[in-house]
């Protein structure tokens, strides 16, 4: 059988080596050798021996609410084999985290990750009980993260002399040590997402980056 289906980009390659790789733009490998976490519904496929469990409020403090963001549930994928996962033909990147650094990751970004990173569910501070970002999930530790963006993300410098401000539904994520706060501008509602009126955007301020996607539709908006 021959078609340009078959072409060698579109094949799944062995993985050169244990834990996460990029499989392709959209879509991430990891090869299993023990446990992992994962967005609930993002596995595509997976071959060996794996076992797929819903993680779920857990008792006491010994076990964290497995939720991140806008209610987003993981899941833990146990055993030894390969699993591939994508969210909605989104671009895949994977972040290496090292030990001191600190990343805030809107929890629609998140796909999946390892689980010698710890991770915190925190209210963003100052952006009280408006818009979306309200909760993000605060990621340290040493270990990959797989985010996925829909197009291909803005990285934006922030420094203590240039605050930036971005619209709440398409931030992706940011240096955890910047400040938050919501800003109020009036003058430009008309300008942002087609809006008028008040416009409201996260004020991310100190020294740092943050992480934009170039779209604001949320998913619940583009499935109608």
């Amino acid at each position: 059988m021959k078609s340009d289906l078959f072409a060698s980009e579109n094949l799944a390659r062995p993985a050169e080596t244990p834990g996460m790789s990029l499989q392709n733009a959209k879509s991430v490998k990891y090869d299993v050798d023990g446990e992992m976490l994962a967005r609930q519904g993002s596995m595509v496929a997976f071959r060996g021996d794996l076992q797929f469990e819903r993680k779920g409020q857990g008792i006491g403090s010994m076990l964290k609410r497995a939720v991140t963001g806008e209610g987003l549930a993981l899941m833990s994928v146990r055993g030894r084999g390969e699993a591939w996962f994508a969210h909605q033909a989104g671009n895949c990147f994977i972040i290496d985290i090292e030990h001191g650094d600190a990343l805030t990751v809107n929890g629609r970004n998140v796909l999946c990750f390892d689980t010698t990173l710890s991770y915190e569910i925190k209210m963003v501070k100052g952006a009280g009980m408006t818009g979306g970002g309200l909760f993000n999930s605060v990621f340290t530790g040493t270990g990959k993260l797989a985010v996925v963006c829909d197009g291909h993300p803005i990285i934006i410098p922030v420094t203590a002399q240039a605050p930036v401000y971005v619209d709440t539904d398409a931030v992706v994520g940011w240096s955890a040590r910047l400040e938050t706060g919501l800003h109020r501008s009036q003058s430009v509602g008309s300008m942002i997402r087609g809006g008028s009126g008040e416009a409201v955007q996260l004020k991310l301020s100190g020294e740092g980056f943050v992480i934009v996607r170039p779209s604001e539709v949320t998913e619940t908006a583009a499935a109608h």
